[in-house]
């Protein structure tokens, strides 16, 4: 069963034998790690599973560190004398890829001597660090070490469900502990350096968890992310995955940044879990997707099995009985992997410019080899309804986040979606949708706009 879950930051500067005389500058992270580490003694844990977003690392699925034993130490940070060995709970690692095949993820033993850098150096940091304040609090345990991928946010909460599925199965005491730092740029001289997005970013991570407010989680913007340089919210999100059917409450030991990089030391102390509650493994908190991005992911799965295009539902989902030019887009682990969509309506509704569109997204789009069925859960879908475009005098009546813009020459036309990551002016915008029709520079063009509803 699970008997703790906690957040680690990993720095080796707070490790007394790296840190030395530096020890002082981040004494209330000290202080916060043997305080966590005493609880987590207390629940007597008889397996430590982690999540470092420094071990194996793989693009689309999960991977943990095979072998009997696992070994480690603090030597490349000038301490190696901080060492551990223990054995490596290959049961509980195994039952825990087999619920996650279950829900569609993918997990990977990672065999020493492998290819796979971080596994030939055994544990990483961000297993060795925690690990350290654990073993001098009296925590003796088994160990499981994962890494991360960079699989959308919701197949790692998946992933985090079937974790803790496995936990809830086993005979074993189970921990779970999530490693990782918050903000990399929260100062002049940080080690990604400073952006006023980073302490909004730590911000946001304090409050949510101390309220376990997942879904606030979930939703954070990509350019928020992006620019707060972070290397801890993949595991976050999967230690709340691990406890989403459990009544939780968090506790905050410490919080600051004198390097500038967050450490947040934090744990999760668990009740059981209701009677008659059942985890659902597809259930993820305020991801309630759009019936629009869900008919689009249909149509693309029927067509990829079929080859054959989807039946219009009957009846029509509300919102679909009008007509509207619509465009699907298509992103997998953030890059763009298809886009195709239609100005104005040449289907009998929307329903129907939604079908066409998402499959020639998916396999239609010159710029990329067609998706394959085996891609699908991968993707992030989109879904823009247009408005009619209506004719403008000017650059002037554009805004590059409230209108899209369509440019028109000599029968070459090209269009441009509003509220695109990395473009924040007109003049960006239109230069783009001339290079998209070919239109240079200094050619004369009539400017339309268009307003969208985003269903994401």
């Amino acid at each position: 069963m699970l008997v703790f879950a906690g957040l680690s930051p990993h720095p080796p500067i707070i490790v007394p034998e790296v840190g030395g005389k530096e020890l002082e500058k981040v004494a209330q992270t000290v202080a916060g790690m043997r305080e966590w580490a005493k609880a987590a003694a207390s629940a007597n844990p008889e397996t430590l599973v982690f999540i470092s977003p420094h071990g194996s690392f793989l693009r689309g699925a999960m991977g943990y560190l095979g072998c009997k034993e696992l070994t480690g130490s603090l030597a490349a940070f000038g301490a190696p004398q901080v060492a551990f060995k223990a054995a490596n709970d290959l049961a509980l690692a195994s039952a825990i890829a087999a619920e996650a095949d279950k829900a569609g993820v993918e997990v990977i033993e990672v065999v020493r001597g492998s290819r796979d850098a971080c596994q030939t150096k055994g544990l990483d940091h961000g297993v060795l660090v925690p690990l350290y304040y654990l073993k001098e609090a009296g925590v003796e345990a088994s160990l499981v070490a994962f890494g991360i991928s960079l699989l959308p946010f919701e197949e790692l909460f998946k992933f985090g469900q079937a974790v803790g599925r496995a936990a809830a199965q086993s005979s074993r005491r189970v921990g779970l502990i999530a490693s990782g730092d918050l903000s990399h740029c929260l100062i002049p001289g940080a080690p990604a350096g400073y952006t006023p997005e980073g302490k909004v970013f730590d911000q946001i991570i304090r409050e949510a968890l101390e309220k376990m407010d997942t879904e606030r989680i979930l939703n954070l913007p990509e350019e928020l992310i992006e620019r707060a340089g972070e290397c801890g919210l993949r595991p976050i999100i999967m230690l709340l995955g691990a406890l989403q059917e459990y009544d939780v409450t968090s506790h905050i030991y410490s919080y600051e940044g004198p390097f500038g990089v967050g450490y947040l030391v934090a744990d999760f102390r668990i009740k059981e879990r209701p009677k008659g509650v059942k985890t659902d493994t597809g259930s993820i908190p305020g991801k309630q997707v759009s019936p629009f991005v869900r008919l689009a992911k249909a149509s693309i799965e029927h067509y990829l099995r079929t080859h054959k295009l989807l039946p219009v539902p009957d009846p029509l989902p509300p919102g679909m009985e009008g007509k509207a030019g619509v465009f699907v887009s298509l992103k997998k682990h953030g890059q763009l992997r298809g886009c195709i969509g239609t100005i104005k309506p040449v289907q009998e509704n929307i329903a129907a410019e939604i079908i066409h569109n998402a499959v020639s997204a998916a396999v239609q789009d010159p710029r990329f080899w067609p998706v394959e069925l085996k891609e699908v859960p991968e993707l992030k879908i989109s879904v823009d309804v247009l408005s009619p475009p209506e004719p403008i005098a000017s650059e002037k009546e554009l805004d590059p986040k409230r209108y899209g813009v369509i440019v028109r020459s000599k029968g070459r036309t090209g269009l441009l979606l509003p509220n695109l990551e990395g473009i924040n002016t007109v003049a960006e915008q239109v230069a783009i949708a001339r290079q998209k029709a070919g239109i240079r520079p200094d050619e004369p063009v009539e400017l339309e706009r268009f307003e969208v509803t985003r269903y994401e």
